[in-house]
């Protein structure tokens, strides 16, 4: 499919989600958003031959892999507690059946101490059920990791060498990850350095953090459509070979 994902990830600038941290609670584009965003990318494309992409999406990846590693973490620690201070766990047994001191055998304890470790990992799964805290638990790594992961899969099958001058361009954001990232096609990226479209985040970034989205995304477009008249101007006959339309997903 021509350039691997790590030269794509290479062509991409992302947003710092440490400026985006009190970015307010956005639910969703509204239909007034869609339309900003359109139309701010049909007038940046008036001048350029580079085709604009714009996508939103509320969550990158589930994380369900991130619960399912905390609940059985928590159950392993269960059982190091257990291991570590046998006596306290086998007071709590004895108080549990009334205190009539029963000669567990060697198989109900493992029982026992296998039901108290399914408890503790059923106990943070469901926990971990609650998005704001599974994202909460989540390393921060591991966010910006699916935030370009997400990224880069959309602009390979939505934009990647869809245009006849390899001169596309994806403005991406993940709203609940606090995460932006601008990927360029192969042309762009062989002119314009990554670091470029760092005003571009940053219009976008001042617009979300008062809940505006719509108008974050629009800026960012705009920013994004002077860079590429600079460097990719109008010329005779470029057809538009990318939907304007605000993508979300």
């Amino acid at each position: 499919m021509g350039a691997p994902a790590a030269d794509l990830a290479a062509a991409a600038h992302r947003g710092d989600g440490e400026h985006m941290k009190k970015l307010r609670k956005i639910s969703h584009m509204s239909e007034t958003d869609h339309d900003l965003v359109t139309r701010a990318v049909a007038a940046a494309e008036e001048s350029t031959d580079g085709e604009i992409v714009t996508i939103v999406t509320d969550l990158s990846d589930s994380y369900h892999d991130i619960a399912l590693l905390w609940a059985s973490a928590a159950a392993f620690l269960a059982l190091a507690l257990v291991a570590f201070i046998p006596g306290y766990y086998l007071g709590l047994v004895d108080w549990a059946f009334g205190g009539w001191g029963h000669a567990f055998t060697s198989g109900e304890y493992a029982v026992l101490i296998f039901a108290y470790m399914a408890m503790k990992w059923l106990g943070v799964w469901l926990i971990l059920k609650y998005m704001p805290l599974r994202l909460f638990f989540t390393p921060k790594p591991i966010k910006i990791k699916r935030v370009d992961e997400a990224a880069i899969q959309f602009f390979k099958v939505g934009a990647y060498s869809r245009t006849t001058g390899r001169t596309a361009i994806l403005i991406y954001l993940s709203m609940k990850e606090h995460r932006a990232e601008i990927i360029a096609d192969e042309a762009i990226a062989d002119k314009v350095d990554a670091e470029v479209w760092g005003d571009a985040m940053l219009a976008m970034i001042e617009k979300l953090r008062d809940g505006k989205p719509g108008e974050g995304m629009a800026a960012a477009v705009e920013q994004v459509g002077i860079i590429l008249t600079e460097h990719f101007p109008k010329s005779e006959n470029n057809p538009n070979e990318l939907p304007d339309r605000l993508i979300e997903i």
